[in-house]
């Protein structure tokens, strides 16, 4: 039976990069976020202005992309997705007004009953600070316009959102204390966490360091 893992956390956290490296790793099925939204830049521009769109088309999006996931055959064992679909609604209550929210939740509420659920989120974590600067070395044009107050006020929805989240098995990793990037043993060990199958309710990873001679 095919397991399914979403890797999840705010903008540079590393997700993306997370999931590529499963894909090496585990020889896992990946399936990356929309990245065609084309309202996005705008609304980093913008803000509120383009954020109902912005969110609506998100939203379409994913939906669309998880029913192809349902429905078509896949020859590897594991499916490895750098979004969850639920975290679409950390982002329609940062930036929507109430009146757009009452038209967004039913469209949600519809929707989301036809999503497959994961068998393990990973949520990854980090500070503003390392956040901020990973952002600014991805070097992506729109996102120059983001402020660092909308950065805050985001890890501060993923926190609250993880902290009530049920649906699934979840892994809380401080991407701040590890690297799996550029540290070999880091992610190897990480990998092996993810890959093992045995997180139970909620988990926070704790990397056992080897001691240097």
């Amino acid at each position: 039976m095919r397991r399914y893992i979403a890797i999840e956390g705010p903008i540079g956290v590393g997700k993306t990069t997370l999931t590529s490296m499963l894909e090496d790793r585990i020889g896992a099925e990946v399936v990356l976020d929309v990245r065609d939204n084309p309202f996005l830049a705008e609304f980093y521009r913008e803000g509120p202005a383009a954020a109902f769109k912005t969110q609506m088309y998100f939203l379409a999006s994913r939906f669309e992309q998880q029913m192809a996931l349902a429905q078509g055959a896949h020859s590897r064992q594991t499916l490895v997705t750098d979004y969850l679909f639920a975290r679409d609604k950390i982002f329609a209550y940062l930036n929507l007004d109430d009146q757009e929210i009452l038209v967004y939740d039913r469209f949600f509420a519809s929707l989301s009953r036809y999503v497959p659920i994961p068998d393990l989120v990973v949520y990854l974590k980090a500070p503003l600070e390392v956040l901020l600067e990973r952002i600014k070395k991805r070097s992506v044009d729109y996102e120059a316009e983001i402020s660092d107050s909308y950065v805050e006020e985001l890890i501060k929805a993923y926190d609250h959102f993880f902290y009530h989240y049920t649906e699934s098995p979840l892994l809380i990793v401080n991407t701040a204390e590890i690297d799996f990037v550029a540290n070999e043993e880091d992610l190897r060990a990480l990998v092996q966490r993810i890959a093992g199958g045995s997180v139970r309710g909620v988990e926070y990873y704790h990397p056992i360091r080897r001691k240097r001679s």
